[in-house]
C-alpha cells in the first residue's frame, strides 16, 4: 500500500484555508500566498537521523530493512511531502511525529482529505 502525506505552515490560523487545494498547488511545485517557509535542510538533516536505521539511496529515498517499506521525500520552501510504500503506521508516525513534534508542521493526508492542525498556533 502507498500513500503520500503533506506538511506545511500557515502564516495566519484566522484565515480560511482549502487545504486541498494548497496540497494540490503545493504538489505541483507551486508556491501559495500565506504560507511560511519551512528549513527544509534541517528537516532532511532530522529526518535521515529518526531513520539512521534504514539505507539512504540518495538524499531523498529511503528504503527500510526487508519487509519494512520505503519513502521519498520531496520538498520545496513551502511544502514537504513523504511518499511512503508498503509502511507500517509505526514508521509513518515516525515521520508524522518528527514533523510536528520538532517543526511544527502539521500533517496534511489527501487520502482523507483531513489536515490535522487543532493543535498548531498558526
Amino acid at each position: 500500500m502507498s500513500a503520500d502525506y503533506g506538511f506545511w505552515k500557515y502564516k495566519s490560523k484566522a484565515a480560511a484555508h482549502d487545504d486541498q487545494r494548497v496540497y494540490t498547488l503545493l504538489s505541483n511545485g507551486d508556491s501559495v500566498v500565506g504560507l511560511q517557509e519551512l528549513p527544509v535542510d534541517s528537516i532532511r538533516g532530522h529526518i535521515r537521523e529518526v531513520f539512521s536505521d534504514w539505507k539512504w539511496l540518495d538524499q531523498d529515498n529511503c528504503e527500510g530493512p526487508p519487509g519494512k517499506g520505503s519513502f521519498a521525500l520531496s520538498a520545496t520552501p513551502q511544502f514537504v511531502r513523504f511518499d511512503c510504500y508498503s509502511m507500517s503506521g509505526v514508521d509513518r508516525n515516525r515521520i508524522f511525529d518528527a514533523m510536528t513534534g520538532k517543526f511544527g508542521c502539521p500533517l496534511y493526508d489527501p487520502q482523507i482529505g483531513e489536515r490535522f492542525d487543532s493543535w498548531a498556533d498558526v
